[in-house]
């Protein structure tokens, strides 16, 4: 029987972490953490409380007051901030632009991590963000480094956009610089910044289809689980 390991997926904005973590995580039969969504939804219970994300003092006096959950339903993963289905809601423009902010702080951190390494040491678990193999969850089996250009990342970026929001017009430019704005905020920050794990495998998906990317990952997962 092939063993259950932990499987953590780091890149930057726009990758494609999340999609592939989750499908990789069904194809496995694993338990899948968006991380990435854990801190979306910090951010927008301060933004939603009238907490400036810059007030990093505020944010953190603003923290015990959370109850963060995510549920597992046939519909997919949901995450829940107070009872309260925020799934949707933490993907809009306004908490794109603060979660780097919110995210940078280690009252913030703090929490977080200690909730996603209570998860991640029971294995069977694909986590995804960027500071899973360095930070969250350095002891991991198998630690991916998934990247694409930010030309790439921003075309895809764009027409999820637009299949979801077709009323709410966004331009291929902006989506660039609202993802090369992310990359320095998340690599400049002086609490786990976006690095590579030295034993990271690096996987760009420029030229692959998501279908090509699942397949890659499959394969360095199965020789993981099965050596």
């Amino acid at each position: 029987m092939a063993k259950r390991i932990a499987i953590a997926i780091d890149g930057p904005a726009g990758a494609g972490k999340s999609t592939m973590a989750k499908w990789l995580a069904e194809r496995l039969g694993y338990v899948y953490v968006d991380t990435g969504a854990m801190y979306r939804a910090v951010t927008l219970y301060m933004l939603e409380k009238g907490v400036s994300p810059a007030a990093e003092a505020a944010v953190c006096a603003a923290l015990p007051a959370i109850r963060l959950d995510l549920t597992h339903t046939p519909q997919g993963d949901r995450i829940v901030v107070n009872g309260t289905d925020v799934t949707a809601a933490i993907r809009t423009p306004e908490v794109s632009a603060a979660v780097s902010q919110v995210s940078s702080y280690a009252c913030v951190r703090a929490l977080l991590v200690e909730r996603q390494r209570e998860w991640g040491a029971a294995g069977g678990i694909v986590m995804d963000g960027r500071d899973i193999g360095t930070v969250v969850l350095p002891e991991a089996e198998l630690k991916i480094f998934l990247t694409a250009s930010v030309r790439v990342r921003a075309l895809r970026r764009l027409a999820q956009w637009q299949q979801e929001y077709p009323d709410r017009p966004q331009e291929l430019a902006a989506v660039e610089e609202g993802i090369r704005a992310r990359d320095r905020a998340d690599s400049e920050r002086k609490i786990s910044p976006l690095r590579q794990a030295e034993d990271a495998v690096l996987v760009n998906t420029d030229e692959l289809t998501p279908e090509e990317t699942l397949a890659r990952l499959l394969t360095l997962a199965k020789k993981v689980t099965t050596c």
